[in-house]
């Protein structure tokens, strides 16, 4: 099975001005290829996992996308650094301030082992059509 993992020190935003370093991973694997997880390690607690389509990642990299429970949008800095903002929760929210190269370099990895329209090519048919059955 062909999985692709990125570990990264990111920053939430508890307040206007705390911000809090955390370690999170994405990941993907070629068996969901519509989907993308999210773990954000908060210290003293257990780890949070967040799953939402590769499509709202690739979309949240070049402009504000999102309904619901997670939201992106990219903020560009002086002298080309980027960030992509998330946003996870609906009553609750937690704001995270993330790396966007190498969030854009991983996501380009995620496309090269399964192309965008091709997500369906390995199906197993046969297995899902018995478990509907």
């Amino acid at each position: 099975m062909k999985k692709c993992h990125l570990a990264l020190t990111i920053t939430q935003w508890v307040a206007h001005r705390l911000t809090m370093p955390m370690a999170c991973e994405f990941i993907f694997s070629a068996k969901d290829p519509y989907a993308v997880g999210l773990i954000f390690d908060a210290e003293g607690e257990g780890p949070v996992r967040w799953v939402f389509s590769r499509e709202l990642l690739a979309e949240g990299l070049t402009g504000m996308t999102g309904d619901g429970d997670v939201v992106l949008w990219p903020e560009y800095a002086a002298g080309g650094q980027a960030s992509l903002w998330i946003e996870v929760g609906s009553i609750h929210t937690a704001l995270f301030e993330i790396p966007a190269k190498p969030v854009a370099q991983w996501l380009a990895t995620t496309y090269a082992m399964v192309p965008r329209g091709q997500e369906m090519a390995d199906a197993e048919w046969d297995e899902l059509t018995q478990l509907i059955t």
